[in-house]
């Protein structure tokens, strides 16, 4: 057998199984002609026959059963070793470095990193909280987690959205008791509307009306835009004015009392939650089973 190609073994056994050179080289993706010079190719090194052809049948010679049952073996052999390889491959192992938003980050990712890590203990992770766009290859970031559909720093790098969070546009119960609350979209011009600074797409906020088909842009106006979260939270708790934020800030104050929904028959436009990756042909195990943690967890 000494010189034999693996792939010509390989295909010798799918012609077999298969019971003709029409249907192993469709098994293998191969035309019949190529099936047919490999098995003999491996002929020709063997110096023996291996199958016996027929109108009506295609059988294994004496030889050819004895190298059968061989090959079979060098086959199991290879899916073995292929497993073992695979196997350890896609354990988690290293350090995951990643950079996330910060109240996001700390909110909602740090608990997955948490499972994360009690999942796989030969890992470890370094996790970097900003809400700035940085070069990730240049930073040594496995993968930067960002809220909203932000473009592509880099065209050397894959983008994935991981979740899509809903948003609520909320104020406190003192400031709609000092003025009229709104009662459509148009209205927010006559409000102190709380605008997210670090994006240009929510210095207007989109929303729809419950049985509309449009959705309506409107501006966001107000003295004071900030650049956090947590920040615009706490603003719309101190009476500022309505904020437009992620239900994972604004579900627990709405909940207890301290927020009140604005213009609650309105849909507002969830937020995407986008995954940043070096673009490479095989993603490390520990990033490519962090993203699929977030997809599995988060909501969508």
């Amino acid at each position: 057998m000494q010189g034999a190609n693996l792939g010509d073994i390989l295909i010798f056994l799918s012609v077999v199984e298969a019971g003709g050179f029409a249907a192993g080289s469709r098994a293998q993706g191969l035309s019949r002609s190529a099936a047919g010079k490999a098995v003999a190719r491996l002929e020709e090194r063997l110096g023996a026959r291996l199958l016996s052809r027929t109108t009506r049948r295609l059988g294994l010679t004496e030889e050819g059963a004895r190298f059968h049952a061989h090959a079979l073996q060098v086959r199991a052999s290879v899916r073995q070793a292929e497993a073992s390889v695979s196997e350890g491959a896609g354990t988690p192992r290293g350090t995951l470095r990643l950079t996330v938003p910060d109240a996001y980050g700390r909110i909602v990712l740090m608990p997955l990193v948490q499972r994360f890590l009690r999942d796989w203990p030969e890992l470890r992770a370094e996790v970097e909280f900003s809400d700035r766009t940085t070069d990730i290859v240049e930073a040594g970031h496995d993968l930067a987690v960002r809220i909203g559909g932000e473009r592509l720093p880099d065209a050397g790098l894959t983008a994935r959205v991981v979740a899509r969070h809903g948003t609520r546009l909320c104020a406190a119960p003192g400031y709609l008791a000092a003025r009229p609350g709104p009662r459509d979209a148009t209205d927010l011009a006559d409000h102190a509307c709380l605008p997210f600074s670090g994006s240009a797409g929510r210095q207007a906020w989109r929303l729809r009306a419950t049985g509309a088909e449009a959705w309506q842009t409107v501006p966001a106006r107000g003295r004071l835009s900030l650049g956090s979260g947590e920040a615009l939270r706490d603003a719309a708790l101190s009476g500022l004015g309505i904020a437009l934020l992620p239900g994972f800030l604004a579900d627990p104050e709405i909940e207890a009392g301290r927020l009140q929904p604005v213009l609650a028959d309105h849909t507002t436009e969830a937020i995407a939650v986008t995954a940043l990756y070096p673009e490479r042909r095989l993603l490390e195990p520990r990033v490519r089973r962090f993203i699929d943690l977030m997809v599995a967890a988060l909501p969508r």
